[in-house]
């Protein structure tokens, strides 16, 4: 972790890294989100599994642990009917989150950040997906909204993120990802930085 020295610029951005002054503010805004990559997969995850799960309209909370610490929780509203086609609206909820340390590349310091949401579900950040030809057949949606960090990086990462890719039967009839075919794109953005997503997963 790095320590604490005078980082008056970042903090009127909005953003703290103490002792990583020399680093852009984009550079900045790339080790917010890294710190938060794993945790999309995670979410696309828990949706499905609260897709299966649902009976009704509201989706059964779903919920995973943080590589290192803290909870991840997804909750929400489905399309009703026996329609192939259905769509998801989910919030994002993170406690105390942190996936540990994650590398940022070449000869840095990896970086260490704890995330957290809005308590208030009105305003956490929203999952929405679109599924398509269900069970074979492809997915849509975005993430939007703001997080909370601390740690190495102190104030707030705010993702807008596009995402798309392919849908299958788990075996049992039920509905998951298909690994490797999720595209997301979009940004980024803490203090007075922006990063471009662009991955594959």
């Amino acid at each position: 972790m790095v320590t604490a020295v005078a980082c008056s610029f970042f903090l009127s951005a909005g953003l703290t890294a103490c002792g990583d002054d020399e680093l852009s503010s984009d550079e900045q805004a790339r080790r917010a989100y890294l710190g938060l990559d794993e945790s999309i997969t995670k979410s696309l995850q828990l949706g499905f599994a609260g897709f299966n799960a649902a009976s009704s309209a509201n989706i059964p909370p779903q919920s995973a642990t943080g590589d290192a610490a803290g909870t991840l929780i997804i909750g929400g509203q489905v399309d009703q009917g026996s329609s192939a086609n259905k769509g998801m609206r989910l919030r994002v909820g993170m406690a105390g989150y942190s996936d540990g340390e994650v590398a940022v590349g070449g000869d840095e310091d990896p970086v260490n950040i704890t995330y957290a949401s809005s308590t208030d579900t009105a305003t956490q950040p929203e999952l929405n997906l679109q599924l398509r030809n269900i069970p074979n057949g492809t997915f849509s949606g975005t993430l939007m909204g703001a997080f909370q960090m601390t740690g190495d990086l102190e104030g707030n990462v705010t993702l807008n993120l596009t995402m798309e890719g392919e849908i299958e039967d788990d075996g049992t009839g039920k509905v998951r990802r298909k690994s490797g075919s999720t595209r997301v794109t979009g940004t980024a953005t803490s203090g007075d930085g922006t990063y471009e997503v662009n991955l594959t997963r």
